[in-house]
């Protein structure tokens, strides 16, 4: 054996089942190949969490570096397709939006379209900005289709954006035959003990209730809140969100689905939150975010089964957390993964996206044998980077509003905020520039969006857009909407493509 392989890792050791668990397992039995052991501990005594069912378009990405076939995912998760989220009373009560995928019109020059629309908003004569982005149009008239490979490379068809509403512990299951096909050896039990080196503290080997001693050389913690590895072993710490996101409760329960599905989120704030409803094929995910501080769990629950489109198909079930991050997401020789590592509530979707994003990390920064500490070090920094400004976005949607109807509003609206957030709002309100952070994960549409979306109204444009004619800005802005217009309407309906395409077996 080279001084090379005797220096490789050869078992890696996930310890936790659900989506996370399996989502890790596969990625890494996909890429690693014969070079190491996967093994996967789970216990069917503990469970999974298994509430969200909503992505961000990410996940296409995910899937096809595993080689999944997109309609088989949809057909085996009883998936529909998400071109965005409505946003029902977030601003002022009655107001809505939505925040879709995709771009905003066509940049021109060094300026992105929504500078050219903001000039014909001023003066009246240009429509909501919803009527500009492909997603937004398509949306609330429920049509889809993936896409026009066959399109002109400046055709909004081209490449659609677009992600799924699925069910979480679908997916968890599809991967685990995936990852198991790959080799990885799934053990049912409960981790009882961790013994760690006493040299260093790096984790050694893990004891399950029924004796089982099992080794290995990288450990991936996707224990869910207890945080089994990076937390109640390693005493990693944790970076407490919750003065700026003071929802700490979430209530789900499935109801009947209502057709036809229509292909996008519906967030709608509440007195103490808000409330998501989530169409899949066989059923429709709702729940209830909110803070303990300002309603009862009793009074929450009943606010939420009185707004259910369809029969309730349960109890509702109750999760609490604490918005935040583990101070290390990489610890020695453990990296944590899902909820282990940290919570951003699921506002915008981002649960499963930092689950993945998290693995494509760690296939990049793979260490060998001997962790250098640079590549942990680097893996921690851009985690933290994306949790932050992850939390930067949710943050605005509730500190953005006019709502003074109830205390909870009272305090988001009134309450202190970052200074990086705080920058970029008041930038955007002097004359609508957002000039994005590095590899901030929600680029220039999504905050352009949601402060429009949420009543932040810039006072002025980008000074380039007056060296445009006037008939020229007209017929640019206005071009643009009829395009997406007449696009959007020769589509088929979102139902219909399901139906004709990816329709899922009855459970």
């Amino acid at each position: 054996m080279s001084d090379t392989d005797s220096k490789r890792i050869r078992r890696v050791v996930v310890v936790g089942g659900g989506s996370a668990g399996w989502m890790a397992a596969a990625a890494l039995s996909t890429y690693l190949g014969k070079q190491a052991s996967v093994r996967l501990i789970e216990s069917e005594e503990i469970g999974i969490v298994g509430v969200g069912e909503a992505s961000v378009p990410h996940i296409r990405m995910f899937n096809q570096m595993l080689g999944i076939d997109e309609a088989e995912f949809v057909k085996r998760t009883q998936g529909t397709v998400k071109l965005g989220i409505h946003f029902q009373d977030w601003s002022r009560i009655g107001d809505s939006y939505i925040h879709g995928f995709g771009v905003i019109g066509r940049s021109l020059g060094p300026l992105p379209f929504h500078q050219f629309w903001l000039k014909l908003r001023q003066s009246g004569r240009a429509a909501p900005l919803g009527d500009y982005s492909l997603q937004t149009v398509m949306a609330p008239l429920s049509k889809f289709i993936p896409g026009d490979s066959g399109a002109a490379a400046n055709s909004p068809l081209a490449d659609i954006a677009y992600a799924y509403h699925f069910d979480a512990s679908l997916y968890a299951r599809f991967l685990r035959e995936l990852a198991e096909r790959r080799g990885v050896r799934r053990t049912e039990g409960r981790v009882v003990a961790v013994t760690q080196r006493a040299a260093d503290g790096f984790v050694e080997s893990l004891r399950l209730a029924n004796g089982e001693v099992i080794e290995g050389d990288l450990f991936i913690d996707c224990s869910g809140f207890r945080g089994l590895l990076i937390e109640q072993t390693l005493k990693t710490g944790y970076v407490d969100w919750s003065h700026w996101l003071p929802c700490d409760r979430a209530l789900a329960v499935p109801c009947e689905s209502v057709a036809p599905i229509n292909p996008y989120t519906r967030s709608t704030a509440r007195a103490a939150g808000w409330q998501w409803r989530i169409p899949l094929q066989h059923r429709t995910g709702n729940g209830y975010v909110y803070s303990s501080q300002y309603i009862g769990d009793d009074e929450a629950a009943a606010t939420l089964m009185a707004n259910l489109d369809g029969k309730a198909l349960a109890e509702p079930r109750c999760l609490s957390f604490t918005t935040g991050m583990r101070k290390q997401g990489w610890n020695k020789n453990v990296v944590a993964l899902g909820l282990a590592s940290g919570f951003l509530e699921p506002l915008e979707s981002t649960s499963i996206y930092l689950v993945q994003s998290g693995i494509g990390r760690l296939l990049s920064l793979f260490p060998d044998a001997d962790f250098n500490p640079l590549l942990a070090e680097r893996f921690n920094r851009e985690t933290a980077f994306e949790y932050e400004r992850i939390r930067d976005f949710l943050i605005l949607h509730y500190h953005a509003t006019e709502r003074e109807d109830s205390p909870f509003w009272n305090y988001c609206r009134t309450m202190s905020i970052p200074d990086s957030l705080r920058e970029t709002m008041e930038l955007f309100r002097c004359d609508g520039r957002y000039l994005r952070n590095g590899e901030d994960f929600f680029a220039l549409p999504s905050w352009v969006q949601v402060m429009l979306g949420q009543g932040i109204v810039p006072q002025s444009y980008h000074p380039i857009v007056d060296n445009m004619p006037e008939d020229r800005l007209l017929e640019f802005v206005e071009g643009t909407r009829s395009t997406l217009a007449n696009a959007v309407m020769a589509m088929p309906a979102h139902q219909d493509w399901i139906d004709k395409h990816w329709k899922a077996p009855k459970p």
